[in-house]
């Protein structure tokens, strides 16, 4: 899987950098045959973001978390794309899907 780690408008810390790949190694198996992974750091105002996004074949899945801190916006923005990961999952085994009995 390609890693890209990006941080627009900021700095961030080795330690940060070494989070975010972790997290991207969590992820993958999740995303069936997963090409890219992204994860932007950003600041907005006051607010820190994390912004997380996967590819695998046909596969696109995204989320963004923010909070005070980069580390604390990188854990939200990852329980909120595993959110999405586990509801793509169900739907593909046929649970959860639309029109299902």
């Amino acid at each position: 899987m390609n890693t890209t780690i990006t941080a627009r408008h900021c700095e961030i810390s080795d330690e940060l950098r070494t989070r975010a790949i972790a997290v991207l190694a969590r992820l993958s198996p999740l995303v069936s045959r997963a090409v890219d992974g992204v994860v932007i750091f950003d600041v907005a105002a006051t607010k820190a973001t994390a912004e997380i996004r996967l590819t695998g074949s046909g596969e696109h899945h995204s989320a963004t978390g923010e909070e005070k801190d980069h580390r604390t916006a990188l854990d939200r923005a990852e329980d909120k794309i595993r959110r999405q990961l586990d509801k793509a999952a169900q739907a593909k085994r046929g649970r959860g899907a639309k029109g299902a009995a």
